[in-house]
Parts: structure tokens; sequence; C-alpha cells
């Protein structure tokens, strides 16, 4: 891991990432729906070549390992919390998604309290990545659809349910390894 300098290729896509946030947030107040739309792909393209390049260009940094899954969270977040109060994602699901992630940050908060060295024992799991792909694929397509006259309703039900399911067991995993990093530190 890139100790040393911090300012990489897939930092930087990630600062961007962070920074479409609050243009996403306000093209989607504003109603202007297809600049929301592009805007949140952009923001999902960084995400997933950040840490292709990290791996390509052997750029992996501490620095990007915590900035990564904070940018996934902060648009994710405020998309599931945009579609929600726009009535196009239902209540419930808003709330499952934003309460995993506030859990995941508490028990890093905790843990981190509690002395165990999260930037280098917590990382991403694989069940965390296919969550965090399914879930920006469930905003981006409903995004299209409700800006659009693309027909394609049918397959929101199903995308819902894969993201309730995935949210629920990759939660449901990290409490479980939360928990034992804090048991293993305790002794």
């Amino acid at each position: 891991m890139n100790e040393r300098n911090n300012w990489t290729i897939p930092n930087f896509l990630t600062v961007v990432r962070i920074l479409i946030t609050p243009s996403f947030v306000a093209a989607f107040v504003n109603e202007n729906f297809y600049v929301a739309w592009w805007l949140f792909a952009l923001a999902g393209i960084t995400d997933a070549f950040d840490g292709f390049l990290a791996r390509v260009l052997k750029q992996r940094s501490r620095l990007g390992a915590m900035l990564d899954p904070l940018a996934d969270k902060v648009l994710l977040v405020t998309s599931f919390v945009c579609l929600g109060i726009k009535g196009w994602l239902p209540a419930w699901l808003v709330i499952l998604v934003v309460s995993r992630d506030l859990i995941i940050l508490g028990g890093l908060a905790v843990l981190h309290f509690w002395g165990v060295d999260i930037s280098r024992k917590i990382n991403p799991s694989w069940i965390s990545k296919v969550t965090t792909m399914f879930q920006i694929l469930l905003v981006f397509f409903v995004l299209v659809v409700k800006s659009t006259s693309w027909p394609v309703n049918w397959l929101l039900p199903k995308l819902v349910f894969v993201v309730v399911l995935l949210t629920i067991i990759s939660g449901t995993h990290y409490v479980y390894r939360g928990l034992n990093y804090f048991f293993q530190n305790g002794d």
C-alpha cells in the first residue's frame, strides 16, 4: 500500500465522486432529472474506475481505503434520501439502506475508539461491493425510468428485492465482523 503519496489518480477520482454529490442533489431538487442521472452515472463510473486503477497502477493508499467507502456512502445515502423524499423509492427501503450505513460507520467509530486499527484491518467484503453495485444500479434505474418513457417498471420490484436482500446480508456480515474485532481486541 502506498503510504507516502495520497494524491493518486484513484484518490482524485474518489474526491471527484464526493464533489459530484452536491451537484447531483442540486439537479435532482431542481427537477433536472436528466442532468441528475448523468451526474449519478458519472459518479458510478468513477467508483468503478478508482478501484480498478488503484490495482492496475499499484496506487493503493490508506487514504483511498478510507475515502472510497466514505464516498460511496455519501453518494448512495444522499441518492436514496432524494429518491425517498420524491416518493420514487419506498421510505422503508431508504431507512434500511441509510440505517445499514449508519450502523457500519458507528461500528467503525466504536472499533477505532476501542483501539482497533480500522484502516489496516477493515477491508470491504465482496458482499459489500456487490451490495454497493446493486444499490448504484437501483438508483440509476429509478432515475432513468422516472425521467424517461423507458417501459421497464416491471424490473423495479426485482431490483428492490435484490437490494434489500444484499443490504441485510452485508449489514449482518459487517456487524458480525465488527463484533469479532471487538472481542479479539478486548482480550
